[in-house]
């Protein structure tokens, strides 16, 4: 069930909340989830524990867990472009649970 998500998802947040440059991890994390949840069916449970930069490149490690599925799963975040106040970043989750 998970592995249908292993694909790019392009992500588009404003990158503000926590001061200019940053995405604040949990509009991260809300954003990941919302794409996921899109792609399953399933809302899963996403933890950032790092605001995300806004700098093409940038990346952040997320991890998520979703109902049903065995494991934890790490997702990579990582910024493809920037807008003025807006991030857009792709998110790949792992194939293999952590651990």
């Amino acid at each position: 069930m998970i592995r249908r998500v292993l694909v790019v998802l392009p992500v588009l947040v404003l990158a503000a909340g926590c001061g200019a440059g940053t995405v604040a991890k949990g509009d991260v994390a809300a954003a990941v989830a919302h794409q996921v949840e899109s792609q399953v069916g399933s809302r899963p449970k996403v933890t950032c524990p790092d605001d995300l930069q806004a700098k093409v490149g940038a990346t952040t490690r997320c991890t998520l867990t979703l109902e049903g599925v065995d494991g934890t799963y790490g997702v990579t975040a990582k910024v493809t472009k920037v807008d003025g106040d807006q991030a857009s970043f792709d998110i790949q989750v792992d194939a293999q649970p952590q651990g």
